[in-house]
């Protein structure tokens, strides 16, 4: 370790849990963030100040005003340039630490890539906002023996899990099914306020950290928290005997064929994803469309505005349909706009 490093972070050196020997396992760990919203832009931070050595963070979606409230890794400047997450994300993080590797990428986590995101990981960091994701991330680490960590928060409460496989429950055996869409509260239908972001963001980093250095009382149940109602509960869960995931080793989630259309609750919104890879000329695309209605254009997407309808193109060809929650009508406007 030279002076530089030890002089950074060297009141978590002191900590006698973690110590030098600690310190050096951080800066040898390799994490991926699937989601920098809220929690993931916290989980992001928080890991980053650290020393984590290498942080992948994945995220479709790019930075809106509403963000800023709770979004700590954002500002003013990436909504007007409507940067991708991932991307201004990385670009934060390397002015907070330029001593580790940070690797941004614009992608929608699905079953066809969440295995390769996986691969060259030790640790799996949940910032996602949606069961199916969560459902998947849990697929893809339990056949790949990989620890990830849930976090999630709306309104003023939320909750987190560390999920090892073969020996802690798995995420399918506290959440069997995934429940209906719009029966569940989302940010956008019943708010969310800062702080319990923060807080779970923050435990979901401790764990993170305990992890890594192999040092610490690991959180073994789930943890609720409500903060607005002052509620701290850790339910006591055990792996079920017929759970589908980690006991059946069926992974359903991993085998689905999804037609590429995803629901964003909350945001009458629908997101396209083409059947197989593509890559597109945003230059083209955008000259294509600027007849037909509005376009900005940056290095990393084209966004269109027509009719009712915004459309976000990302490079990979991958399309937010803004303006309707009618898969069909979604998969219409991609095919009258985009055409791939």
């Amino acid at each position: 370790m030279n002076s530089n490093d030890r002089a950074r972070y060297l009141r978590q050196i002191i900590f006698a849990p973690i110590g030098e020997a600690g310190q050096a396992k951080l800066a040898a760990a390799r994490v991926l963030i699937v989601g920098c919203g809220a929690t993931g832009s916290i989980v992001a931070s928080t890991l980053a100040r650290a020393g984590v050595g290498s942080i992948k963070i994945t995220d479709r979606d790019f930075v809106e005003l509403n963000n800023l409230q709770r979004q700590v890794l954002y500002d003013e400047a990436d909504v007007a340039a409507r940067t991708p997450k991932a991307i201004a994300a990385a670009q934060k993080l390397a002015r907070i630490n330029s001593a580790i590797q940070i690797v941004p990428c614009v992608a929608d986590v699905n079953a066809e890539n969440i295995e390769e995101l996986i691969a060259d990981v030790d640790l799996v960091l949940d910032g996602t906002d949606n069961f199916e994701t969560r459902y998947l991330i849990n697929d893809a680490c339990v056949k790949h023996n990989k620890v990830w960590i849930y976090g999630g928060a709306v309104s003023s409460y939320g909750a987190t899990m560390t999920i090892v496989p073969n020996d802690s429950a798995c995420f399918r055996c506290v959440f069997m099914h995934a429940p209906p869409p719009g029966t569940l509260p989302t940010c956008d239908t019943a708010g969310v306020i800062a702080p319990i972001v923060n807080v779970i963001g923050s435990l979901v980093s401790a764990e993170a950290i305990k992890f890594i250095v192999g040092s610490g009382q690991r959180n073994r149940g789930l943890v609720n928290i409500d903060l607005w109602e002052n509620t701290f509960d850790t339910l006591q869960v055990e792996r079920r005997a017929d759970c589908p995931c980690c006991v059946k080793h069926q992974f359903d989630y991993l085998d689905d064929a999804s037609d590429g259309a995803a629901f964003l609750c909350g945001r009458n919104a629908i997101q396209i994803r083409p059947s197989k890879k593509s890559a597109l000329d945003l230059g083209q695309l955008a000259a294509r469309l600027a007849p037909l209605g509005r376009v900005t254009q940056n290095e990393y997407l084209v966004q269109f505005t027509q009719d009712a309808f915004d459309v976000t193109i990302f490079s990979d060809a991958r399309a937010i349909i803004k303006g309707t929650e009618d898969a069909s009508v979604a998969r219409s406007v991609y095919a009258k706009y985009v055409g791939v």
